[in-house]
Formats: structure tokens, sequence, C-alpha cells
């Protein structure tokens, strides 16, 4: 059988041409859950700092696909054992591995649905799909959740070295312009094995390891972590707090989208009671519901949430301090008083309630490789897996073991940070 009957061909930026197996897979590929995903940017609001960021959650699925057909094969090369079914599986499992993003990726997880995570909704979303598709997702959520016997398949999926990482560090890389984040996928693809049951790296590929782990610390602290990219997040936040406000206190506020209206009313909604209603409506969200809201918002008679809204929509964000310290109490009473003493001057009001739509201190925290549970294997001459950081002679990966957490105040740019 001439192989283009068997595939559906798309053409990659990053990794070229990936072919799409006809059946059960493309099936999925074409299902409105994963179609939703070219509506949700991959980098939320990192295009608001990186013109080019401009890529989708799709483009995501469909390159950590095309990536994982060639790990599979090139384990098949290598002696591993494979079947069509847990092939066809795990294909499956990274293509839908993100269906449960919300609008703007991470910047509004928890802040749709409470107490929830993109994992959670993802599972819940690939239980539904195994409904619509008679049980043949079975094996996938098998290897998604880690209850499938070869764990090798959910390590390509989830873990410190997986699929879905190698994918997003070289895109995020090549479409902000960050070239730190440029990663040697095929090195460390070719010198994977599988190792008493788990993915490990020959000896040979330790390097490409090593510029993998600096170059996801690199990402956060360059892309990921952008001061610019933290207080666009909490302006966005700020905003849909705004609007639970003003519902609270039963203002007369109109909404362009049903789904995004549904969350706003049943302020009730929780992951602790995922209801077919909520699922359905959590799948009709995407980037565009939150902007044609916030445009439409701008134009009614609530200053706090006309501002934001304008502020938003014109990149007209407040600015980020990193700060040596966590900030004492002192310390952001004070900042309040400033904040509210600015508000004034804006003509807007002051009040504790409004103050905390301009002013907020959080921390970031990062880690560009984790060992102690998850860590990444070397296999040495003598068929021994070593522990990377124990293997690699680079003294430095140590520190890269080490979580980063900085301290940060997202504010009016007329607030003055002596004391920080």
């Amino acid at each position: 059988m001439d192989k283009s009957t068997q595939y559906k061909i798309f053409t990659d930026p990053v990794h070229g041409f990936i072919h799409v197996p006809k059946g059960l897979v493309l099936r999925l590929l074409d299902h409105p859950y994963v179609q939703r995903l070219r509506r949700i940017r991959q980098l939320g609001l990192a295009n608001t700092v990186f013109p080019g960021a401009e890529h989708s959650r799709f483009s995501h699925a469909l390159g950590a696909l095309g990536l994982m057909q060639r790990v599979l094969n090139h384990l098949r090369e290598r002696d591993t054992t494979i079947t069509h079914k847990e092939f066809e599986s795990t294909l499956v499992a990274i293509l839908l591995h993100d269906i449960g993003h919300g609008p703007f990726s991470h910047t509004l997880e928890k802040c749709i649905i409470r107490h929830t995570n993109h994992e959670q909704l993802t599972l819940l979303l690939m239980e539904e799909l195994n409904r619509q598709f008679q049980g043949r997702l079975d094996t996938a959520i098998e290897i998604f959740t880690n209850r499938y016997p070869k764990k090798f398949l959910h390590q390509l999926i989830s873990s410190q070295l997986d699929i879905d990482r190698l994918d997003y560090i070289r895109r995020d890389s090549m479409f902000t312009g960050v070239q730190e984040g440029a990663v040697g996928i095929d090195r460390i693809i070719r010198t994977m094995r599988v190792h008493q049951g788990n993915i490990v790296i020959d000896k040979k590929g330790i390097y490409a390891i090593e510029n993998y782990i600096v170059a996801r610390r690199l990402m956060y602290m360059q892309v990921y972590l952008h001061k610019t990219v933290l207080a666009g997040d909490k302006l966005l936040l700020a905003i849909l707090k705004q609007v639970r406000d003003l519902l609270r206190q039963n203002a007369e506020l109109p909404f362009n989208s049903q789904a995004l209206e549904y969350f706003f009313r049943n302020g009730h909604a929780s992951a602790k009671k995922v209801t077919n209603k909520m699922l359905d409506s959590f799948v009709d969200l995407d980037d565009n519901d939150i902007l044609i809201n916030l445009k439409y918002w701008q134009s009614f008679d609530y200053p706090v949430l006309r501002d934001l809204c304008r502020r938003f929509l014109n990149r007209d964000f407040f600015r980020t301090t990193f700060l040596d310290k966590k900030p004492t109490d002192k310390q952001l009473a004070k900042w309040r008083k400033q904040t509210a003493i600015s508000l004034e001057t804006m003509g807007l009001p002051s009040d504790r309630q409004t103050v905390d739509c301009y002013l907020f201190h959080d921390y970031s925290e990062s880690e560009a490789y984790t060992y102690q549970s998850d860590g990444i294997w070397i296999l040495q001459n003598d068929d021994v897996a070593v522990e990377f950081s124990k293997a690699s002679d680079s003294q430095h990966i140590i520190a890269l073991t080490r979580p980063v957490i900085k301290h940060y105040v997202v504010h009016l740019k007329d607030l003055t940070f002596h004391e920080a």
C-alpha cells in the first residue's frame, strides 16, 4: 500500500513533515477538542514581549506527535518491543496531553474551574472521548495515568525528559527568537534506550542532556517568567477578579460569550464536582472568548473594569519589580497606601478591593531539573544506569537542581521601592 494512503502529512516549521496515521489518531486530531487548541496560544501572554510567539497549543500537540513517532520507531530499531496498539495509544496520549488547557494556557489555570489543573481536565476530557470512541482510548488513558505495565511509555509522556518538554522548549525557542533554548533533539532521540523497563540515555548523549537542562533554565528565566509576562498575567487576573466583584454587587454586566458567562454566573464551578454542563462550557472556551469580552467591557460605565481592559488591550501593563526577599507587612501596607493615592489621582476608587486590582505580591518558582523522585538516567559502559547529576562531570548541574524562588511585586509604574 502506498504510504500516502496511510497517513495525512502536515508541514511543521520546527520538525518538518509530520505523518499523522489515518484512523483513530487522525480522527482525534480532527475532533473539536483538539481543533480548539488552534485558538489557544501556547505561551499565553508571551507574545506581548516576543512578537513571534503566536504559535498555538495545536501546533505543539502536532509537533509532539511527530517527535513521539520518531522516538517509538527508534526504540523499535533498538529491539524494544512496542506493539501496534501500544504505538497508536502512545500517539493518542501525547496528542491529547494538553486538551485540558483553558484560555491563555497557564495564565488562567485554576481560575476558570477551581481546585484543578489542566492535567486533571485533560483526563476528564480523554475519558469523555473514550466514551465517544467506544473504549478505543483505554490503553492511551492507562499510559497517560501511568497504569500501563510498560512504564517507559508513560515516561515519554510525562517525566524529566519527556516528548512534551522536548517539543515545547525547541518550539518556544524558535518562535520567541531566544536562541539559548535550542535543544539537540536529534542527538537525544538517537541516544534513548529502554533499560530494565525505563527510558535511559546512552553515555554519549550526556552533553546533549546537559544542554537540554541548561536550555530549560534559560527559557524559564528569559521567557516563561519574564517580568512583562508576569505583569500581563496579573492584569488579566485582575480583570476577571473585577468582573466577579461587580457580579457580586449585582451589576448589570452583559457577556459576549455564553461559555464564559456560565463560569462567572456559576462561581461555584469546581473540580470537586465536574458536571457535563461544566465540561461542555469549558471546551467552548478559548482565547477569543476572553479578548472579545475585554473589548466589550471597556465600553461600559464601570471605571475600574474599563481602565483594566483598556490597559490589557493596549499593552499598558503594570510594572514588575523583583525583590531580594519576601516583603514585610509594613512594606506591603506602605505600597497599598501609595497605590490608593495614585488611584485617587487617576479618579478611581481607592478602597482595598480596588487596590487589590492594581497591586500584587507573588513569587515565581522554577526548577530546571528535579532528580530526587524522577531523574534522568545515563547508561554507562558497564550496562549500569546512573542518575544524571552523578554521571555528569559538570559541577553546575547540581546547582540547576535547586529551585529558584523570586519574590516580586506587580504595581503601578509610579510606585517606588526604596525599601525593597
